[in-house]
């Protein structure tokens, strides 16, 4: 029996009542009978996750197990981690109060104004999220972050911070990441040449025992914090890794972790009609065929959303790019996603989107409290916001059109249990798509690959350096001298000179002079 176009309508949008969040996959291009086949697959997908919550070992290259929902349920946790949890989450929040009412404060005097997080991927891009969506003007520390190797963008970051009352958070799950290694140490170059003690300004967050942590304690600086091995860098924001820059920008970490936890607990029961993030996974799958044929765009409706996009780029796509299933076949499986914000993206690439090749869909993201806004009329009975919903409702129609499908989650407000709530729907969405298509969402072979190669790339230029003398020597010469592969000898060679390291003359290459 054909079911009218309101009641079809109706039947494809869900509302979570626990956290207000809703999903709308009636311009997905599905019939609701066709959502309602995945009700069998996803039950396998449910006790997946149950398992996973469990303790089971799910990462099975590392051997170790997947807890990060443990981190906002310590109720739910093994013996034992329960109570590490809330210690950790209780010393924290105690401890940001300290930095924040200057009962910690600068070895010079004063009050700490800044924080400069040093980290990159999970122990960057959480936070960033965070501070960007979350924090009001004028209350708590003011944030920065060295996010990468690049030298220029750590000096011009280093440079604009007053380096005497600026707290260093390292954030390294390892501790012994070479990016957040190399940060360090500028940083820690650009106080001793302030003369600035950088180990008394200092907070490590890593996993107990590590380098970091060991030098942290040699060098008694101001607190450590511990990244548990059941936790991963893209689902560690829930962790001391969000959580003590977030308290320390004056964000309410409670209420997010209260967001989360609900999140978990209302997508936890093993109904498909009534789990939310089944509904939004089951639309990726519907979206994609289950073969990596669309990429998802990520639209915010809202600044502060900003850095969602890339923030879901990592958890997405480490999660859910492998060359392998969880039964080792080859299947290149993976979610491309790309994004920035709306309305601004209409002007820019939406133009492909809306008459471009079908290879993509949309994940619209609405807020329908417009928040601090001044509620100005920039035409009759029209605000800024009205503008910002009118601008969301054309791009969906004008894809709707064409074809595009396209879905919407909706968030009453933007605060810090929304976000968290948010945050919580796409973890739990990537773990049951991922239970769906059978790969392992918890490992991340293809990074650990590249930390390799780059780390052989840089024993390679030693050896280029050493090879180098006053006379030249042809690329040719150098490769087949050092049996090596030639683009990578070339590449080297190109950075060496750009920095006064090796010179290129007509005869070859040679020591730089200078």
């Amino acid at each position: 029996m054909t079911m009218d176009p309101i009641a079809e309508l109706l039947s494809l949008r869900f509302t979570d009542e626990s956290t207000g969040i809703g999903v709308d996959l009636a311009d997905m291009g599905v019939r609701r009978d066709e959502l309602d086949e995945f009700a069998g697959p996803m039950h396998a997908a449910f006790s997946d996750m149950e398992k996973l919550e469990r303790g089971q070992i799910v990462n099975r290259d590392e051997d170790r197990r997947v807890g990060h929902y443990w981190l906002r349920a310590p109720e739910l946790a093994p013996q034992g981690i329960g109570d590490e949890i809330r210690e950790c989450v209780e010393r924290l929040t105690g401890f940001a109060r300290r930095v924040l009412e200057a009962e910690l404060a600068p070895t010079h005097g004063g009050r700490f104004t800044h924080v400069c997080l040093i980290g990159i991927g999970g122990s960057a891009l959480g936070p960033e999220l965070l501070v960007d969506a979350l924090q009001v003007p004028g209350k708590g520390l003011k944030f920065a972050s060295l996010d990468n190797t690049d030298p220029d963008g750590i000096h011009r970051t280093l440079s604009q911070l007053p380096l005497a009352t600026t707290l260093f958070l390292v954030i390294s799950k390892s501790g012994g990441t070479k990016e957040t290694r190399n940060g360090m140490l500028e940083a820690k170059a650009a106080c001793e040449s302030d003369g600035v003690t950088f180990a008394r300004q200092a907070v490590a967050i890593t996993m107990p025992n590590s380098h970091l942590d060991e030098l942290a304690t040699s060098e008694d600086w101001l607190a450590r914090f511990p990244i548990w091995d059941w936790v991963g860098g893209r689902t560690s924001i829930s962790s001391a890794v969000g959580l003590v820059p977030a308290a320390l920008c004056g964000i309410d970490t409670e209420a997010f972790l209260a967001g989360m936890s609900a999140m978990d607990a209302a997508t936890r029961p093993m109904a498909f009609d009534d789990n939310l993030a089944a509904w939004l996974a089951a639309g990726w799958h519907l979206a994609t065929g289950g073969h990596a044929r669309r990429a998802m765009v990520v639209l915010p409706y809202r600044d502060r959303l900003g850095m969602l996009g890339r923030y879901l780029q990592q958890l997405v796509m480490e999660s859910l790019g492998k060359r392998l299933d969880r039964n080792g076949r080859i299947v290149h499986h993976g979610i491309t996603v790309y994004g920035n914000k709306g309305s601004t993206d209409q002007h820019a690439y939406v133009q492909q989107l809306r008459e471009g090749p079908d290879d993509f869909f949309v994940s619209f993201i609405r807020v329908l409290d417009d928040g601090t806004a001044s509620g100005l009329e920039v035409d009759p009975d029209v605000t800024s916001g009205d503008y910002l919903q009118g601008f969301y409702i054309g791009t969906r129609q004008a894809l709707s059109e064409s074809g595009h499908p396209n879905l919407t989650l909706t968030v009453p407000k933007l605060d810090a249990a929304s976000l968290g709530a948010l945050i919580a729907l796409f973890e739990r969405a990537v773990g049951l798509y991922a239970s769906l298509v059978d790969i392992n969402a918890y490992h991340q072979p293809g990074v650990e690959a590249g930390k390799r190669a780059a780390g052989e790339a840089l024993a390679l230029q030693a050896r280029v350096r050493e090879a180098l003398g006053s006379s030249p020597i042809s690329l040719e010469d150098l490769v087949a001298k050092l049996d090596c592969d030639p683009t990578t000898c070339l590449l080297l060679l190109e950075h060496l000179a750009a920095n006064s390291k090796a010179e290129l003359s007509d005869g070859g290459w040679s020591r730089s002079a200078k």
